[in-house]
């Protein structure tokens, strides 16, 4: 049956016309951010705080945005990438270790750069990362504070790389570096860590092994807190130094276990202290209670500690084995 107009009222059709329809749509669609078309029901990169679900890591990035949020992974081996420009972002693998980042940098520099507020990885591996100018990185921090724990960088050029920001801090805990460094590249080495000029670098409970050329640490950091941490050489492979502080760094050095294995390209200390600048005092530098020895099989003499900047270090306490001097001047 047809509708009847009411009194004194005009006719209406009880439905728009296609074209009415189709411009509603258009306009609804338009009002949707770009970043909600692009969420799915299912995915494995889900936006913790809004349910929503994405293909690609990237993606679930750029729904965050400039606010804080949290990215929780699927378990899987990821041939992807993703560049953070703005806000807090946390990734996370609810289960350390099943979240596998695999050979595929963004910007030519890493599986992971970050440029906005901040950013923590949690129980995420990151390996086989290489690119041109032999800097490929699990983690290319340019400015931001960063928290990492629980994870593994490994078979890369580096692990960690940053830039420089004098109000940043870093937290690396319970992280495991393997068969990391490489001294191809005509600019100079790549390192395990490779921290810039940054304010606070904390590294705790972690591990550095196997190697394959620069330092385990290198950092520019004014402060720097090493503790509770293993540095394996043994299977090493052209290295250098443990840890070289060469801007110098005031802070600790507390706690820590060396092994100094054979293969070295440079062999003659453990630490350095302000090898190339001075940027920052080392006065008071804390250099106590570790455990430093050369390898099973391995005899030669080297230093401990090697300093170039005049600094009232405060070293003691060590154990250091056969071949080993506790400090030396240069």
């Amino acid at each position: 049956m047809e509708d009847v107009p009411r009194p004194l009222e005009r006719a209406v059709p009880s439905r728009p016309s296609a074209v009415l329809a189709g411009v509603i749509v258009a306009l609804a669609i338009a009002a949707i951010p770009v970043a909600a078309l692009l969420a799915q029901t299912s995915g494995p990169f889900t936006v913790r705080e809004t349910g929503q679900k994405f293909d690609r890591l990237q993606q679930a990035v750029t729904a965050i945005g400039n606010a804080s949020g949290t990215i929780e992974i699927a378990p899987g081996t990821y041939r992807e990438c993703a560049v953070q420009t703005a806000g807090s972002v946390s990734y996370v693998s609810p289960t350390a270790g099943k979240v596998i980042f695999s050979g595929v940098t963004c910007e030519g520099k890493a599986a992971l750069v970050l440029r906005g507020r901040s950013a923590s990885v949690s129980g995420i591996a990151f390996r086989d990362m290489a690119v041109p100018d032999f800097n490929g990185a699990g983690i290319r921090l340019e400015q931001g504070n960063l928290s990492v724990s629980q994870s593994w960088f490994a078979d890369s050029q580096q692990g960690i790389l940053t830039g420089n920001d004098a109000n940043g801090r870093i937290s690396i805990d319970k992280v495991t570096f393997s068969g990391l460094g490489t001294c191809e590249g005509e600019g100079g080495c790549a390192h395990s860590i490779y921290i810039g000029d940054y304010g606070a670098l904390q590294i705790t409970r972690s591990r550095f092994e196997k190697g394959r050329g620069g330092h385990y640490v290198k950092a520019r950091a004014a402060q720097v807190e090493i503790s509770a941490s293993s540095f394996d050489d043994s299977a090493g492979r052209g290295t250098n130094y443990m840890i070289d502080l060469p801007a110098g760094s005031a802070g600790t050095i507390i706690g820590n276990w060396f092994v100094q294995g054979q293969d070295k390209e440079n062999y003659s200390a453990f630490v350095a202290i302000g090898a190339e600048e001075q940027l920052h005092l080392s006065h008071g530098l804390r250099i106590r209670d570790n455990d430093a020895r050369l390898a099973t099989g391995v005899s030669r003499n080297t230093a401990f500690v090697a300093d170039w900047s005049g600094a009232r270090l405060d070293i003691g306490g060590n154990t250091l084995g056969i071949g080993l001097k506790p400090f030396e001047s240069r």
